[in-house]
């Protein structure tokens, strides 16, 4: 295990899990939740994201764009531009919005255009692989190429299995054994 990815699990466990009973976006209830948000909005957490994230879709081949839908994916995919550049890689960032704009161009990705270009679709925590199969949905419209989802933790709830059988390789760089909560 690299130290940066060390340093990321350190952090969302200190400052991103919380316990008690909480319903999460499914419906379901749980005992902890991961609030990546904490951390992925923080200026010395933000760049470890970014970091960890490039090492896991590294080896995805002619990856244009990264990005999901607003608001989980969006600091991901900003982390993962700005790390992308240090390390002298070319990512572009996009959002997906959850419907389309009622007014101006009425899109409902933005950022550049992505028709015949491949796309990782992220997410910060994954629960049922509801957002990135709603994302793909809107990507699919305006031609891009998904070529996987990744995710920041996986909350092993079935996402994985969700994503899959969608016909999307699933990749996830924390599980719940990271954080200790399996």
């Amino acid at each position: 295990m690299t130290d940066t990815r060390q340093q990321l699990i350190a952090h969302i466990a200190a400052e991103a899990v919380f316990h008690g009973d909480f319903t999460l976006t499914s419906g379901k209830k749980a005992t902890y939740y991961v609030d990546l948000r904490k951390v992925s909005l923080d200026h010395r957490v933000a760049p470890l994201i970014g970091q960890v994230m490039l090492d896991l879709i590294a080896d995805i081949p002619d990856v244009a764009a990264v990005g999901g839908m607003t608001m989980g994916a969006d600091p991901v995919a900003a982390a993962i531009l700005h790390q992308g550049v240090a390390r002298g890689a070319a990512y572009d960032a996009f959002v997906v919005r959850k419907e389309p704009k009622d007014h101006g161009r009425g899109k409902q990705v933005e950022g550049p255009d992505l028709a015949g270009k491949r796309v990782i679709v992220l997410e910060d925590t994954s629960t049922t692989g509801g957002s990135p199969l709603a994302a793909i949905d809107a990507l699919l419209k305006v031609g891009a190429v998904i070529a996987g989802v990744a995710v920041v933790v996986d909350r092993n709830t079935g996402a994985r299995e969700v994503i899959q059988a969608a016909g999307y390789p699933y990749f996830a760089a924390i599980g719940l054994e990271d954080l200790g909560l399996n």
